[in-house]
């Protein structure tokens, strides 16, 4: 038999792999990938066409990892949010498509979308 968390990860990989199969990050559109572990968020923009990650972020960053300090996982991921919008809009990077990992939209993931949005990238 297997325990609760296997299942629960595996439903995470599946729900990942049907997201992937409409979410795909081009030259002018790359896809804003979000991972998240059970005390870190690490995102990503990436342009599949090529095979390269333009931009990253994650509560391990020297220059962040500083702010996060006291702050709960949801306040956190809307630090990385802003973080990943300033650094993509440095870039040139206006317009992403969102790409949740399998996990489901709410808590961490929400946050740190809506301070993305906030921030100025459009998804």
């Amino acid at each position: 038999m297997t325990n609760t968390s296997t299942r629960s990860r595996l439903a995470r990989y599946r729900r990942h792999t049907r997201v992937r199969s409409k979410v795909k990050g081009t030259t002018s559109r790359p896809r804003l990938c979000v991972f998240r572990s059970l005390n870190h968020i690490y995102v990503q923009v990436i342009d599949d066409s090529q095979g390269n990650t333009l931009v990253a972020a994650s509560t391990l960053d020297t220059e962040t990892k500083n702010e996060t300090g006291g702050k709960d996982k949801s306040d956190k991921a809307e630090l990385i949010g802003t973080t990943i919008a300033k650094r993509a809009l440095s870039k040139g990077i206006k317009q992403v498509a969102f790409d949740r990992g399998g996990y489901k939209y709410h808590g961490r993931v929400r946050a740190l979308a809506e301070a993305a949005r906030q921030g100025g990238l459009k998804f």
